[in-house]
């Protein structure tokens, strides 16, 4: 039996070998770039390559194919090995993924590959897709599949701006001082005159109202509302400060907020995929951030609830409501492959974590060290391991401890009260539930079925979550039961369901929320190595103390969550400041200082006012009001910078000058996003709700934008 185990390893490596050759052949030359100096493949090839590809291949392959073990000589992590070529012919028909003998063979219709374990059905489409797209890979001598390297970083990496920390700069001397009227009016008042440039005329009160309206509530301003402010006879300053800060206290200003944060965390209430479940209790986490905005909720306290609630306060429902955070990523209800779906939903959550409060796309790290960054693959995996022991909680009820006490002591008196008729009813659903669950459970690979057989007290961390996984595709099949019953037995099935819902105590609103999984640790290993680590942070970014203790309120926690919430809210540490106070600024001006806002890494854009960026960010972090970000949007409401006109009289001159109005010598004009512009049109026709708050609507109805329901694979068509 060996022997023939080993013919077949050898006649898949030959398989492997024959798509070597077929790489090979596609990339005579070693570049990806076509005769005539253009590029092969768009950016978006190679993002695909980079987000989908590259991950696949160094998760299924290189154990076998890879640095440290090459079966049958064969190498696939970096590109010049592909190019030697192989044994026997292609594997792959460049662009013609049904006639490649690679798809045949994941796709299992003859040889089988890898032989471990089947591909699940998204991964052979990404492979799919891959050779449909042409085969795309990067160009360089850094496109291997796996790239190591320790704590050596560069002077120049390590003097990156965005890695510095945030300085309290002080304002810059300017000519023209009448004209600022507080900190940010200095710096941008000083980089204009450097440039030769001078700023635009202020704009006019109703350009003003209109702006102002728009940009903090998201809502027009009404014929009132702007009469009185175009007739008030007050100094033009305290006219406009007065109604900057009634719109500033307006609960509309939290919508308005939680319209950018929510699409910032990718927030929507269906699964995806093909399915796209519903995701019933989605809308709390959308009403808590917008009361978070409106209660000026410090940003710190802010970050450290979504990402730990449930460490820092587990009895709070509204605490514990901010990890829904936690499970807004895509979910596919009927993968049968759990380990690889579990990877893929704590891969997102790591890469979410960096973008919205590092503004560094860390996706690359998965597989080598960064290509551009100091960002190394072990910190990648460091970062994941505070999501080890997440495990997924839809049974926490919306309640105080004292409802839930109350409501349990009603169903044990209920369960008492109707122990018969539930006999009764177990007798008919049982064996339908049992046949329901073996064979839900057999579509999953053994492996994973021994995980689901074991009892709960003796699963480790992924085992939990992979069980989870498991349970929700079960659990979703007691819906099946009413098909399988028929005539007699159906009817006496129904009575008994209408008898025991009729005095069963209603139950207790549930939410989206996670928890630690609780039993024996799961090591963190980076794929395709030996190596093992632990939680921590980016090894660039090492000025604050990150350190995992079991949290008082939640002693069966591990703390890691609230350890990496900890540590991202340092003051320390100098992106998780500057990232939000750029996204402050791109709401009201168009674009951030920074005009790539999830990409503060050298793949970004450098700022254009760096000193303004980290006054603002310092100030945010220690000023009077720690982390309270409404001074934050008060100050630039009354900036002279803000409330330019967008007409300059030299603005010929000054376009010679500065195209992009990268200085800010004028006021852009923006577009209204299309929230704004439905909500304007039930404004303007006097029809819209102006409720705060509640469950989800149709976007037929007269809600604000925010509260239209979010599935994912039918938005709204407005």
């Amino acid at each position: 039996m060996p022997h023939v185990q080993r013919l077949r390893h050898a006649s898949r490596a030959m398989l492997l070998s024959r798509m070597v050759a077929l790489l090979a052949a596609c990339w005579i030359g070693g570049t990806s770039w076509a005769v005539g100096g253009e590029p092969r493949w768009s950016g978006e090839d190679i993002a695909f390559f980079e987000k989908q590809v590259r991950p696949l291949l160094v998760r299924r392959c290189l154990s076998c194919h890879g640095e440290n073990k090459q079966e049958s000589g064969l190498r696939l992590d970096a590109r010049e090995h592909a190019l030697k070529g192989g044994e026997s012919g292609p594997a792959i028909v460049e662009g013609k993924p049904d006639e490649s003998l690679l798809i045949e063979a994941v796709r299992y219709e003859s040889l089988e590959m890898p032989p471990e374990q089947r591909l699940s059905e998204s991964e052979v489409r990404t492979l799919e897709e891959w050779i449909r797209r042409g085969v795309p890979w990067p160009d360089g001598p850094q496109a291997s599949l796996r790239r190591s390297r320790g704590h050596d970083f560069t002077p120049a990496e390590r003097s990156y701006w965005a890695f510095q920390p945030v300085r309290a700069w002080p304002t810059p001397a300017v000519r023209n001082l009448s004209w600022c009227r507080n900190a940010i009016d200095r710096f941008v008042l000083a980089r204009l005159e450097s440039e030769g440039l001078t700023p635009a005329p202020p704009a006019d009160r109703r350009t003003l109202i209109r702006r102002v309206y728009f940009d903090v509530i998201g809502l027009p301003p009404g014929p009132e509302e702007i009469e009185a402010f175009l007739l008030d006879p007050a100094d033009e300053d305290i006219a406009y400060e007065r109604m900057v800060d009634r719109l500033l206290a307006s609960p509309h200003f939290g919508e308005r907020m939680a319209q950018m944060w929510l699409d910032l965390v990718r927030f929507a209430e269906s699964d995806g995929y093909r399915a796209d479940a519903f995701r019933t209790p989605a809308w709390r986490y959308r009403d808590y951030v917008v009361s978070a905005f409106n209660s000026d909720k410090p940003y710190d306290r802010f970050v450290m609830e979504q990402l730990a609630g449930d460490e820092l306060a587990p009895d709070d429902p509204d605490v514990r409501i901010a990890t829904t955070f936690l499970r807004l990523g895509v979910y596919e209800s009927n993968q049968r492959d759990a380990r690889f779906h579990w990877t893929l939903i704590v891969d997102e959550l790591t890469d979410v974590i960096g973008e919205t409060f590092l503004g560094l796309s860390m996706a690359c790290a998965r597989c080598h060290d960064h290509k551009f960054d100091p960002i190394l693959r072990k910190d990648y995996y460091r970062l994941r391991a505070c999501f080890a022991p997440l495990l997924f909680d839809d049974d926490t009820p919306v309640a105080s401890a004292d409802v839930i006490a109350d409501h349990r002591k009603k169903m044990e008196q209920w369960e008492r009260q109707t122990a018969k008729l539930q006999a009764q009813l177990a007798r008919i659903e049982d064996p339908i539930l049992r046949s329901l669950e073996q064979f839900q459970v057999a579509q999953f690979p053994e492996d994973v079925q021994a995980i689901y057989a074991k009892p709960e007290s003796q699963r480790n961390w992924l085992e939990r979550q992979l069980a989870y996984l498991v349970h929700r595709q079960v659990l979703d099949r007691r819906a099946d039961i009413p098909k399988k019953l028929k005539g007699e037995k159906k009817k006496e099935w129904e009575d008994l369901r209408k008898k025991l819902d009729a005095s069963r105590p209603p139950p207790l609103p549930r939410m989206m929320t996670v928890r630690d999984a609780g039993g024996a640790a799961t090591a963190t290993q980076i794929p395709g190595t030996e190596t093992v680590v632990e939680p921590g942070p980016l090894s660039i970014l090492d000025s604050a103390p990150f350190s995992v203790q079991t949290p008082e309120a939640a002693p069966n926690s591990t703390g890691r969550r609230l350890a990496l919430a900890r540590w991202l809210t340092d003051p320390e540490i100098p992106l998780p400041a500057r990232v939000i106070v750029n996204r402050i600024w791109q709401l009201y001006f168009g674009k951030g200082i920074v005009e790539t806002p999830n990409e503060f890494g050298r793949m970004g854009q450098p700022p254009s006012h760096p000193r303004l960026l980290d006054y603002l960010a310092w100030h945010l972090v220690r000023g009077d009001q720690p982390w309270r970000l409404k001074q934050l949007h008060r100050m630039i409401l009354l900036s002279s910078t803000y409330r330019q006109s967008t007409f300059h009289p030299d603005a010929a001159q000054n376009l010679q000058r500065d195209p992009e109005n990268r200085w800010l010598w004028h006021a852009a004009t923006r577009r209204l996003s299309a929230e704004q512009l439905r909500d304007l049109l039930w404004s303007a026709s006097g029809q819209l709700d102006r409720r705060i708050g509640g469950l989800s609507v149709s976007g037929m109805t007269r809600r604000r934008s925010i509260y239209v329901r979010r599935m994912r694979n039918s938005p709204d068509p407005l």
